[in-house]
């Protein structure tokens, strides 16, 4: 960002030591970059773990539908409920989503983690990946609640609402957890910037 706003000519000048600014800047730099390096590898492989276990329970979950197949057609046997349909589409959407997070995760463990790389790309990949990570958990509680709802309601009628609640708490805490998180990321990257922020301006009385 500094060097958007310098004259041509300085960014080409060096100092006593012949380093010119973009390589000063780079050696003062270089433990941040290392942290950083550290701190993305640990965290996607970390998450890769869970959307890899995610998309494996709802790969599974697509082939063991609740109420079984029919055994001479092999269609399940709640093919025609509107709670099956939610079945169907929320397992197929935590599966698909789990997987662009594993993709995401794995483009920041092979990233080379370049200077350049720390400004949009891996804040970018990090950010789709929670956000994709978040979605898939969200998806396959839904998937869970609905499977007991299916196989449950005909017996406890009430069985819904706690469901629902029960469900709703991991996918509220994982949210209250990394939401500020995404939210700082987004910012740093998308935001404004040093330069960029809206002046205050202060009325100062006199006498």
């Amino acid at each position: 960002e500094v060097e958007s706003i310098v004259q041509p000519k300085y960014k080409e000048m060096v100092n006593l030591h012949y380093k010119t600014p973009r390589a000063l800047f780079s050696d003062q730099h270089k433990k941040l970059v290392e942290q950083g390096e550290k701190w993305m590898k640990e965290t996607a492989e970390s998450c890769t773990v869970v959307a890899a276990l995610i998309a494996t329970i709802m790969f599974s979950a697509a082939f063991t539908v609740p109420g079984g197949y029919d055994e001479y057609t092999g269609i399940p046997l709640y093919l025609h409920r509107n709670s099956f349909m939610v079945f169907i589409v929320s397992d197929a959407m935590s599966l698909f989503s789990s997987c662009t997070s594993v993709l995401m995760f794995l483009g920041i463990l092979t990233s080379r983690y370049g200077e350049e790389d720390f400004l949009k790309s891996l804040p970018r990949q990090l950010i789709i990946g929670l956000s994709s990570l978040f979605f898939s958990i969200a998806t396959m509680m839904v998937t869970f609640g609905v499977t007991l709802v299916i196989i449950l309601k005909a017996r406890i009628a009430w069985v819904s609402f706690p469901i629902i609640l029960l469900a709703s708490l991991p996918v509220t805490l994982f949210a209250l957890l990394q939401f500020p998180l995404l939210v700082e990321i987004f910012y740093s990257t998308y935001g404004p910037g040093i330069f960029n922020k809206p002046k205050k301006w202060w009325i100062i009385e006199t006498e």
